[in-house]
């Protein structure tokens, strides 16, 4: 009996062992081993992955066996060119495309340079021996088993079933696409195929119809797998105030597809120039081979956990470890999973799916599931109401890994019960609206009593202070700052009242110059680091203006009005000028008072004012956008009532003076429904010669090769270069107008024309804003609705410079 090693590769020469005639085809009469050669493998990292570790196992442990082939042919063997380190690749050499023993084509070696046939982790594999079944059964000679006939059958099952999920709910049955046991790990490849199903679909209802499907088949037969399904679907690992990130970029992706599929990392890029989406190269790639052994068939949780492991590593060689982690689920990987693998892991998933949809679905699934399925009473829409159940929830408690147990335990009607709003885990700011003007203001709040505040040019912040004295500070989307600002976290500390315990504030963080007493702009904040800050390197003081209190020793007051929060802030807390300041505020509904009010805001540095209602309809909402909370800023009454914040996807060179620097870019606003970034404006005015320096030298190393699947812009538009979506750019305009050539808010205010910004500027880049979080499709429409213009007379069916 041979050991067949997996560094080796197949080639025809005159070899008549009975055992090696099984594997030759009719045009291949026989054939030798001989060493991979470096343009076929990328040669692998100087420490031994998991794969290498297994397979010198398997070396040693065939040495203590006397070899079984006679020694002419050991002889033979050995003597040919010494091999490379061992490789996870055994690739079939110059033979045209033939059916495998499982009824898969083995291609040839394509344009790519993708491998014919690939072994992977099979170390030495004695022929003609069987080394088990099941999801690792070996094909043909190599074992006994043909193939996983049990895993294909499961696998045509549920390729021949997944279209069941587009079922309306009510007439669904998981039964009807579950191809595993109940108790048993779902498969990766029903979460993939899923996952394609819903990146053709444009329907927000089918949409939510697929997900609620989908949760329902998991709840039905593997619960415990539902956190982790929960996860992927929202492309996240964690929730985002514990910082978890995958910490990968494109080159340690790219090393890991080329030495997982046998490849060379120039065949990989060459590949991604052309298809534009690394997730489709790692498709092609596998599409490209055929496995003479299989790993074990991934399972979402092997996924979910694999990728926190990713995650988690850190220090020396941890960038090793997190390629070796990658190649683990590549090698695995079937189907369309490396497609989606691929993108989970760039966290660059882009199927249509927004988090509301997935929280939407959750609460339907949930009242769906036998054992809590009995609503209240009271209740009309039983799927609406456990919709909006589990988004307010989500809202103040945005953790699956405490939402998702809940809702299994107690059901969706005892949810808000379950999950409270808890000092450690923070929740969305609540945000304001938009208005042009002082009247507009009366107008809205008309018969309410109300506040201005100033509003201050400074970075959004939620102080929690826990009862063991601990304090955390998050940014506006949850990203933990108390490392930036250990000043703040010693103010904190020290201005509140002994009698208080914890407390959850809402404030703004401003740069200050204590020495004389001044407000900084924001641009001196931003100059500030951002991790590991020490006291003494501190060089931009900050002050904390408090305008909100959340939480105070041990209970929630979002549900109180803001008249009665606003008055627990002030008793708990000692103001010390510089350090903590209370927002300035005033309560009036004269209109030359909020107007004297606004240039004096101005006037101190503020950007202008924020109005909230008192004691009617002033709870807090987190992550909400609220009518009940206006913004009105100085240049509001000459422009288009807001500052936008816009993503720049593609740029135009520059001509004359601009040469070698962009002379003009392409913004995008995102539509958070479609996940996607839709063209707004062009843009090139405004810019210093040093900005623009600076904007272009940031942007150079962001571009790609051809616009993004998700990017909406118009035929008309032709860029010279194309950008990964990375910055934030803070715009003000003239007006709004609606365009043909832009594809902003397309479909809201017009069928089929979009919505494009006139004469804009730019403001400065927010940094502390991804740019899924810039201004969305549907604020660019409520913009233009609220335009003080006849929207008939205000039709640009030109492009705008």
């Amino acid at each position: 009996m041979l050991s067949l090693r997996s560094c080796f590769y197949l080639r025809p020469i005159t070899l008549p062992h009975p055992q090696f005639k099984k594997l030759i085809f009719s045009n291949n009469p026989s054939f030798s081993f001989k060493p991979i050669s470096q343009n076929l493998v990328s040669p692998m990292s100087s420490r031994p992955s998991a794969f290498d570790a297994l397979m010198s196992g398997a070396r040693a442990a065939a040495k203590k066996k006397p070899a079984n082939s006679s020694p002419k042919k050991r002889k033979a063997l050995d003597s040919l060119d010494p091999p490379l380190k061992p490789s996870s690749v055994l690739a079939l050499e110059s033979t045209p495309p033939v059916e495998s023993q499982c009824g898969s084509s083995i291609p040839n070696l394509d344009d790519h340079g993708g491998t014919h046939l690939d072994v992977v982790d099979l170390g030495e594999t004695k022929l003609g021996q069987d080394n088990g079944g099941g999801v690792g059964a070996k094909i043909g000679p190599f074992g006994n088993k043909t193939c996983a006939s049990s895993v294909q059958e499961r696998t045509a099952k549920l390729k021949s079933s997944i279209a069941e999920l587009k079922k309306k709910a009510k007439d669904f049955n998981s039964k009807n696409v579950a191809c595993w046991k109940e108790g048993e790990r779902v498969p990766f490849l029903f979460l993939c195929l899923g996952f394609d199903m819903i990146s053709e679909e444009s329907s927000r209802i089918t949409i939510t119809d697929i997900v609620c499907n989908m949760l329902r088949t998991v709840m039905d037969t593997t619960p415990d797998d539902l956190v982790a399904t929960v996860y992927l679907l929202a492309n996240k690992i964690a929730p985002a105030h514990e910082g978890l990130e995958l910490g990968i970029g494109d080159a340690s992706i790219i090393k890991a597809l080329s030495e997982a599929f046998g490849r060379t990392e120039a065949q990989v890029k060459k590949q991604y120039k052309e298809l534009g989406d690394l997730g489709l190269v790692a498709k092609a790639s596998r599409s490209s081979q055929s496995m003479m052994r299989k790993p074990d068939a991934l399972t979402i949780a092997k996924v979910f956990d694999t990728f926190r492991l990713i995650a988690k590593e850190s220090g020396k060689d941890s960038q090793e470890k997190k390629k070796n982690h990658i190649k683990s689920l590549l090698v695995a990987a079937t189907d369309c999973e490396p497609l989606y693998l691929i993108r989970l892991l760039q966290t660059k998933l882009r199927i249509g799916l927004a988090e509301q949809t997935l929280l939407a679905a959750l609460g339907q699934a949930a009242v769906y599931a036998e054992k809590h399925s009995t609503p209240p009473p009271n209740i009309q829409s039983p799927l609406e109401e456990a919709s909006k159940i589990v988004k307010q929830v989500f809202s103040i408690l945005p953790v699956y890994d405490k939402l998702v147990p809940a809702l299994l335990s107690g059901g969706v009607w005892n949810l808000s019960k379950a999950c409270n709003f808890t000092p450690g885990i923070p929740i969305g700011p609540m945000l304001a609206k938009p208005t042009k003007g002082v009247s507009e203001i009366l107008n809205k709040f008309q018969g309410l009593e109300f506040t201005c505040e100033y509003k201050y040019d400074g970075e959004r912040a939620q102080i929690h202070y826990m009862e063991d004295g601990s304090v955390e500070i998050y940014s506006r989307n949850a990203e933990r700052n108390t490392g930036k600002f250990p000043d703040v976290v010693l103010t904190v500390s020290r201005i509140k009242k002994p009698s208080v315990r914890s407390f959850i504030l809402d404030c703004e963080l401003v740069a200050y110059d204590r020495g004389k007493q001044k407000i900084l702009p924001f641009q001196i904040l931003s100059t500030r680091a951002r991790k590991n800050v020490a006291v003494s390197d501190i060089k931009v003081e900050v002050c904390v203006f408090a305008f909100d209190l959340l939480y105070l020793d041990g209970q929630p007051l979002i549900q109180r009005e803001l008249n009665a929060r606003r008055e627990l802030l002030y008793d708990s807390f000692i103001e010390e000028s510089g350090y903590f300041q209370f927002a300035t505020a005033i309560i009036t509904n004269d209109l030359e008072e909020i107007q004297k009010f606004l240039d004096a805001s101005v006037d101190q540095s503020c950007e202008g004012l924020i109005i909230k209602t008192l004691n009617r309809d002033a709870t807090y909402e987190p992550s909400k956008r609220s009518h009940n909370w206006l913004k009105l800023k100085k240049d509001y009454i000459d422009s288009i009532g807001d500052s936008l914040d816009l993503v720049p996807i593609a740029a135009f060179h520059g001509r004359g003076k601009r040469t070698g620097v962009y002379g003009a870019f392409l913004l995008a606003c995102y539509d958070n429904d479609n996940e996607e970034f839709q063209s707004i404006c062009k843009i090139g005015t405004g810019f210093s010669e040093a900005m623009l320096e600076e904007r272009s030298a940031s942007l150079r190393s962001k571009v790609i090769p051809q616009p993004k699947s998700y990017y909406r812009y118009g035929d008309a538009i032709n860029p010279d270069v194309w950008f990964e979506p990375t910055e934030v750019w803070e715009v003000k305009a003239a007006d709004l107008t609606i365009s043909p050539v832009y594809r902003a808010g397309v479909g809201i205010v017009d069928s089929d024309k979009g919505i494009s910004l006139r004469f804009p500027r730019l403001v400065r880049v927010r940094k502390d804003k991804n740019p899924e979080e810039a201004s969305s499709s549907e604020q660019v429409a409520d913009m233009y609705n609220a335009q003080k213009h006849n929207h008939q007379n205000n039709q640009d069916d030109n492009e705008d410079d």
